[in-house]
């Protein structure tokens, strides 16, 4: 198998799968599925890309909507709208669960074409800027409310107990700081949905799609929260300096709120003088260091306590590097 930045597939791995699995198309786009995020394989993007081409020529409806995700995202392959549309409408014909739902909220929301998406990924949403130092600034109308539903909906069943990184060990850990629950979505869990916002993101936070770590969905029931926390590493710890060598510094966050029939549950930023709730389909970006790429204490937040209603947001860290496909 070729290594992870090849451009091109290892050719006596294809056929020995192709062998292997011979008349198996759905074994084959898994194997193909997890090799693109090296989930329990070697991880090898342009590997699985051609492995789960191969499932979708032989009759494997779920390979095309892979294939979709992976041309949004540009993994395994050059990044295309018009491809990633054009398998997801394959996927979609060949019966692949969910496909016929991203097609549908697509054209409702008259993205249904290469060019639709392209116009409303280089249309700057109405912004209002809420500190200069650190900038934060809050984007009204960023994701329709159709977006919002489906992202709420699709991770309800993914959802377990949030945690936070020991500072110490560098490892993930329940803590009582930190009570609400997650959704994690490697990318290949993600849908062409998912990708959009993605690219939005990025667009706004002015870096490359591949600085984005995965993305996760947050969700607080009554009482749930997430105590006074900082986004950025300290290079002062071992482990930290070793993460941002390797992965870089988290230097903005981007919070996408969900829905907004809820009571409590805002984002304070106590050294701003900040309380930000925001509305369904808003957008919260703030940078996390200063001008020198040095972590800023005045961005230590916290998610407040729901009082009513469940609360739901969309959540990504972006880092100054690439980061690795996982």
């Amino acid at each position: 198998m070729t290594n992870p930045t090849s451009q091109e597939p290892d050719e006596k791995f294809q056929a020995m799968v192709k062998q292997r699995f011979k008349g198996q198309p759905h074994e084959i786009c898994d194997l193909g599925a997890r090799i693109v995020v090296g989930r329990n394989t070697p991880t090898s993007p342009v590997d699985g890309e051609a492995l789960l081409r191969e499932a979708a020529a032989q009759g494997c409806a779920e390979a095309w909507g892979y294939l979709s995700v992976l041309a949004a995202s540009g993994v395994g392959r050059s990044q295309s709208w018009s491809d990633a549309l054009d398998y997801l409408n394959t996927a979609a014909t060949q019966g692949a669960s969910g496909a016929q739902k991203n097609i549908d909220l697509l054209r409702t929301n008259l993205l249904g074409s290469a060019e639709a998406v392209n116009r409303w990924l280089n249309t700057a949403p109405t912004s209002n800027e809420l500190n200069v130092s650190p900038p934060f600034s809050s984007h009204s109308e960023f994701i329709p409310a159709d977006f919002c539903r489906h992202l709420m909906r699709t991770s309800e069943s993914r959802l377990k107990r949030a945690q936070v990184r020991d500072a110490k060990t560098g490892h993930l850990k329940i803590d009582p700081m930190r009570t609400n629950s997650s959704a994690a979505y490697s990318l290949i869990d993600t849908d062409l949905i998912f990708q959009l916002i993605r690219a939005r993101i990025a667009q706004l936070a002015q870096v490359n799609v591949s600085q984005l770590e995965p993305s996760e969905i947050l969700h607080y029931s009554v009482g749930e929260q997430y105590q006074l926390h900082i986004d950025f590493y300290h290079a002062s710890r071992s482990n930290y300096a070793e993460e941002m060598r390797i992965r870089g510094q988290r230097i903005k966050t981007c919070l996408i709120y969900l829905n907004q029939n809820y009571e409590g549950g805002s984002t304070a930023f106590p050294q701003l003088n900040l309380r930000f709730r925001g509305l369904s389909g808003e957008a919260l970006l703030f940078s996390n260091v200063d001008d020198q790429g040095a972590g800023h204490m005045k961005t230590i937040h916290a998610g407040e306590p729901v009082i009513q209603g469940k609360k739901w947001i969309f959540s990504q860290w972006i880092r100054d590097k690439a980061q690795l496909i996982s």
